[in-house]
């Protein structure tokens, strides 16, 4: 990198707004199965697939808002999706095929967690 140029190699972490960390970790963590890395007071953090999800309580008013949506990749997502109805999450949308480019089919699948933030698991389907 010169003095000039910036190259963003990657998400180090992404941070969510919860209004109850025990319950929010809880579900990140049982319910859809997140590995839970650490917890400190006030904040739990995740590990996704060497992104760091961070939950905290907002700081201040500006940030008492859902989060980005984020969309979490699996493998399978009809069986994902069987597996989150089970443990009680409630999807708005899918799954259903959204985009089909030359490589693959995209499939998502929308649902909320307890704060309201807007999220979606995602498969990549390759043509067979």
């Amino acid at each position: 990198m010169t003095e000039d140029t910036l190259e963003i190699k990657s998400i180090g972490q992404i941070a969510i707004t919860v209004q109850d960390l025990e319950a929010a970790t809880a579900f990140y963590r049982d319910v859809l199965g997140i590995k839970l890395l650490f917890e400190v007071p006030g904040m739990s953090f995740f590990d996704l697939g060497g992104v760091r999800l961070m939950m905290a309580p907002p700081e201040r008013e500006e940030f008492d808002h859902p989060a980005s949506i984020l969309y979490y990749r699996v493998d399978d997502i009809e069986a994902a999706h069987r597996v989150l109805l089970s443990r009680g999450v409630t999807f708005e949308r899918g799954p259903e095929l959204i985009h089909k480019a030359e490589d693959h089919d995209l499939w998502l699948a929308f649902f909320r967690d307890m704060d309201g933030n807007f999220m979606s698991l995602m498969e990549e389907k390759r043509p067979s």
